[in-house]
């Protein structure tokens, strides 16, 4: 079995597998990257490539994140070489590690020149298995904003800010007893936080209205050149 130090590393890697590059060099011969927004994420493979694949690459990140927290992290055996102060069990804070490790990966993929996606599919993996509820809530916000202002960005951000409110306000508002609560907190504020940085571009580009809307049908004219960030 394996240290934690080795459970971090196995997951960053396992994140930094860089889904959309390997889908869109196989599909078209191309580098994602050089195209649409520039980002090698789902999103940007929605709008150069068409939905079906889009989706298989979100789906594919959102694996990453999972197969992090529960099959990499269950490789570890024994106590943790730290202090637990969490209310959390051993394994879960493995498990934590191991999620936001594999979310660094995707995010600075060591097989692409550390240029990867936003994190917002593999984060949503990680979190299903820790807080499902705040993940299907997180997940209705961006799917109504989605459908709303076909902006994919936009529709992260409001996930992304959703997850911690949703948090609050079922602990504190709706009285639910939510384990761990005042620790899972401030690590949801964390992700979100980092969601949010990752997509400090497209926030310049909907603040000037020159956000690219998504299309949910394939490309058959020329494909677009790559988004200056």
């Amino acid at each position: 079995m394996l240290p934690v130090a080795i459970i971090a590393v196995l997951s960053y890697l396992v994140g930094s597998v860089p889904t959309s590059i390997i889908v869109a060099r196989a599909s078209r011969g191309i580098d994602i990257r050089l195209h649409g927004s520039g980002n090698a994420g789902g999103t940007n493979v929605i709008r150069v490539l068409g939905w079906k694949l889009g989706v298989f690459v979100i789906l594919i990140d959102m694996a990453k994140g999972l197969l992090a927290t529960i099959v990499i992290a269950r490789m570890m055996q024994g106590s943790i070489p730290f202090e637990n102060k969490t209310p959390f069990d051993d394994f879960t804070v493995v498990q934590i590690i191991a999620g936001c490790a594999a979310i660094l990966g995707h995010i600075w993929t060591v097989f692409a020149g550390f240029r990867g996606g936003k994190g917002i599919a593999t984060a949503g993996g990680m979190l299903i298995g820790i807080a499902p509820v705040e993940v299907a809530v997180s997940f209705g916000v961006f799917t109504v904003v989605l459908l709303l202002s076909h902006y994919v960005s936009l529709g992260s951000l409001s996930a992304a800010v959703a997850f911690p409110l949703t948090m609050f306000f079922r602990e504190n508002i709706f009285l639910v007893n939510i384990e761990g609560y005042r620790t899972l907190i401030y690590f949801s504020l964390a992700i979100s936080l980092l969601i949010i940085y990752t997509h400090r571009a497209n926030i310049k580009r909907l603040l000037k209205g020159t956000e690219n809307r998504i299309r949910f049908s394939p490309r058959h004219e020329p494909l677009p050149p790559a988004a200056q960030h």
